[in-house]
């Protein structure tokens, strides 16, 4: 049997959210791995730190008309829309492949009201196969609910609250960079018990096709990810891991592991990688393993000694 499938898993890259502990800080980002089945021929599930399934709403959702993504110089554009089958067809269709899985499951979810994000935790409770749960209040390419859940701390902090009251699994609330202090929010969401926090969410964008003088994306506004985000998404979690005591996951153009590593100096104790699965499918485990080749080199006894540990002047680093 191919040796790398048996590999050991590293100890000294394990970290805590919550309850929860992972092998390893490197987890795929929502929207971007599917329901992880997609990824079995390319990836080895098990060597991951745990995957982010795709979002799911209370009922089935067909999401926006295409043309809904568009490439740019230095990511993507989507405008999905929250295309996905629905909690009943989730738990019936997806839950029996990813509860058999070797690594936790994160489970995504979205609502239109904060009645939506209750009822959601309370099906999904108890339903095997599930490790945590992924807030998603910060969605921009929808024309109501998670926009504004996002934008505002006290809704925000009722979502999470409603949520934690009916989860049986540790919470972690994603946040939207369009807002004019992250820092805020997190606070809030904090306050109302979450377990974590991962950001960022996309940055909203737009494309305009010279030719036809018409928006390329049918939403004509969408997400921008990929590599021309990660300054901004560093720059947030670097803000928002000063802001509050619990972890945080982050997001943004992350697709090697010097990236990575770059957004656990900042003060993330967790990474998800996202555009860059649609780019190298196999990117995920591999910032696993250049992240366990630098913890090697540097002859760290955890991954943990990294977080945080960003030397700025003044502050005496």
């Amino acid at each position: 049997m191919d040796c790398l499938i048996e590999k050991k898993k590293n100890p000294a890259l394990a970290v805590q959210i919550g309850s929860l502990t992972l092998s390893n800080p490197v987890l795929t980002a929502s929207g971007t791995f599917g329901y992880a089945k997609e990824f079995e021929s390319f990836v080895h599930l098990h060597r991951l730190g745990g995957v982010v399934v795709k979002g799911i709403s209370l009922e089935p959702r067909a999401g926006n008309p295409p043309p809904r993504i568009v490439e740019t110089s230095c990511g993507m554009l989507n405008a999905i829309g929250l295309e996905n089958v629905g909690v009943e067809r989730f738990i019936a269709e997806k839950i029996p492949y990813l509860s058999n899985l070797n690594v936790p499951v994160f489970v995504n979810i979205l609502g239109d009201s904060v009645d939506d994000y209750r009822r959601l935790a309370s099906r999904l409770a108890g339903v095997d196969g599930i490790a945590a749960l992924e807030v998603n209040i910060s969605c921009p390419n929808v024309k109501k609910g998670g926009s504004a859940f996002g934008s505002d701390p006290d809704v925000a902090a009722a979502v999470t609250r409603a949520v934690k009251q009916e989860s049986d699994v540790p919470v972690v609330v994603k946040l939207s960079p369009n807002v004019t202090d992250v820092t805020v929010i997190a606070q809030a969401v904090e306050s109302a018990g979450a377990d974590g926090i991962s950001l960022i969410n996309t940055l909203i964008g737009m494309a305009i096709d010279l030719r036809t003088r018409r928006p390329k994306l049918a939403n004509v506004i969408g997400g921008l990810s990929g590599p021309a985000i990660k300054p901004v998404a560093l720059r947030m979690v670097h803000q928002v891991a000063k802001a509050v005591c619990v972890p945080v996951i982050g997001i943004g153009g992350i697709d090697s592991a010097e990236d990575a590593l770059e957004f656990i100096l900042a003060g993330a104790t967790a990474v998800q990688v996202g555009t860059a699965n649609f780019i190298n499918p196999r990117a995920s485990e591999e910032i696993v393993e250049g992240i366990a080749a630098y913890v090697d080199e540097q002859q760290l006894g955890s991954i943990c000694e990294l977080i945080g540990a960003l030397k700025i002047p003044g502050e005496g680093g």
